[in-house]
């Protein structure tokens, strides 16, 4: 199906929802076949894969999703309006001093390792009141949000981590305040995002059920 029914197909499942239009590997020309067709958000997973290609993208708002690197946070507090993949202590404070250094308030999503899963980034579900309390003191840094990238299981059985997700997202909305306005639930992909949505997802992160599979 081309990407302009794709895009319409799935903004129609979701109502109300936020979609980010997920860009990885995706030429130019194509994404902006999506802003034309209702996109309003694209998210990239590497900063320089960005970079390399922004000029030709139509005007949109640009979210981080993968995972940031030290030394590469001042590109992309550049670059991105949002940063979701937010997941130390030492990447926020880094993020605070860049944005501060352009006079910039970062918007940032706080990633959580809802699995526990050794090899994925992210805050462990009990550090994440701990974190915010941190983050408090920041003047460059605000947080609208959570994310999570749960286990790689079939879709049915996302569900208990989504679960997990929103009940965290309904506790930390009662801690707003200051740099702290936490709105967003950043869940489901492509292949689990309805599911998400059910759960409690505000926004979903869709790539190849826009796109088609990507080649590598």
């Amino acid at each position: 199906m081309p990407v302009d029914e794709n895009i319409k197909r799935i903004l129609e499942e979701i109502g109300d929802k936020t979609l980010v239009c997920v860009t990885k590997t995706i030429e130019p020309e194509r994404i902006n076949e999506a802003i034309r067709a209702g996109a309003t958000i694209i998210g990239e997973n590497r900063v320089q894969e960005y970079e390399d290609k922004s000029e030709k993208i139509l005007p949109c708002e640009t979210h981080l999703i993968g995972h940031l690197q030290t030394n590469k946070v001042k590109r992309a507090v550049e670059y991105f309006d949002v940063i979701q993949s937010v997941d130390s202590l030492k990447v926020i404070n880094n993020i605070d001093t860049r944005a501060g250094d352009i006079d910039k308030v970062q918007r940032v999503f706080l990633q959580v390792n809802i699995g526990n899963e050794p090899q994925k980034h992210g805050f462990r579900l009990d550090r994440i009141k701990e974190v915010i309390n941190e983050i408090r003191s920041l003047q460059n840094i605000r947080v609208e949000g959570l994310m999570c990238i749960p286990p790689f299981v079939p879709a049915e059985q996302t569900r208990p981590y989504f679960q997990k997700m929103k009940a965290l997202f309904d506790e930390m909305k009662q801690e707003n305040g200051g740099n702290i306005d936490i709105q967003e639930l950043s869940m489901g992909m492509s292949n689990d995002y309805m599911v998400a949505i059910e759960e409690g997802a505000t926004m979903v992160r869709v790539g190849s059920a826009i796109f088609g599979e990507r080649k590598y």
